[in-house]
């Protein structure tokens, strides 16, 4: 677990979900490497990231290159990713940009029961042979493990509500 110091009014589970976790499992298909090698640099979201004007890569795995076979007509792509650094514990969090206590599942923190966070991203170039996508920016730390790569389809994922 990341080094976390618990606030007033936050609230942890009685368990740690990364010790009791047993009705399934994830595979990393590969690490994002980025410039962000410790907690204080990483920028908090992809708004920051951007702004930094730093680009990052995806680096694949051997075993699921083929993966990436057509991804190369998409100009975005979701980068699904674990926050393998992050508290798992805390169900009830406070913010230091917020006024009162929130539940987790009413923030994109990435302390939560399954770590996992995604980013849509800018697809700059791709290797496939190698594995390596270049992208944009990325709000996550080098060596993030990798879960998963969806592109993204402008009918299907830039809903109007």
């Amino acid at each position: 677990m990341g080094e976390y110091e618990q606030r007033e009014e936050e609230v942890a589970l009685p368990f740690d979900p990364a010790n009791t976790a047993n009705d399934g499992s994830v595979i990393f298909i590969g690490k994002v490497r980025s410039e962000w090698t410790s907690r204080p640099d990483c920028p908090k979201n992809l708004v920051q990231a951007r702004e930094r004007g730093h680009g990052a890569k995806v680096e694949v795995f051997e075993p699921y290159l083929e993966g990436l076979i057509g991804l190369e007509k998409f100009s975005h792509a979701y980068i699904v990713y674990w926050m393998h650094q992050a508290r798992r514990d805390l169900i009830v969090q406070y913010p230091r940009f917020k006024d009162m206590p929130t539940g987790t599942f009413a923030l994109r923190s990435p302390v939560r029961p399954n770590p996992i966070s995604l980013a849509i991203v800018k697809i700059l170039s791709i290797d496939a042979k190698e594995g390596i996508i270049e992208i944009d920016a990325i709000d996550c730390l080098d060596g993030t493990p990798l879960l998963d790569i969806k592109p993204w389809f402008d009918s299907v994922d830039n809903v109007k509500i």
